[in-house]
């Protein structure tokens, strides 16, 4: 199993145990960064524009938009970049079963 199959299934055992009452929620924190430079992460993995845009399933114009500074992503689009940074074949891969 890869790296992130296990810790999905890690994570998903412990939103069980929040929501069964077993751990105190108030001991999980996510840390979404206020600013993310999209651009870096896209030169960082070697894709053009259009490449990330399919990759990730952002839309093209979406993605342009941010790396030139006409808007921001949004709080969850922050956090999506930052598992992409952080493993950028997860999302790509097909290893999470529909």
């Amino acid at each position: 199993m890869s790296k992130l199959g296990k810790r999905l299934i890690e994570a998903a055992g412990e939103a069980l145990a929040i929501a069964r009452g077993d751990v105190d929620a108030s001991t999980y924190g996510v840390h979404i960064p206020a600013a993310i430079d999209t651009r870096a992460i896209r030169k960082t993995l070697k894709l053009t524009q259009q490449q990330f845009a399919t990759r990730y399933q952002i839309p093209v114009a979406t993605l342009r938009d941010w790396e030139q500074g006409r808007c921001e992503p949004d709080q969850p689009a922050r956090a999506y970049l930052t598992v992409i940074a952080r493993d950028p074949a997860g999302p790509s891969t097909g290893s999470i079963r529909k």
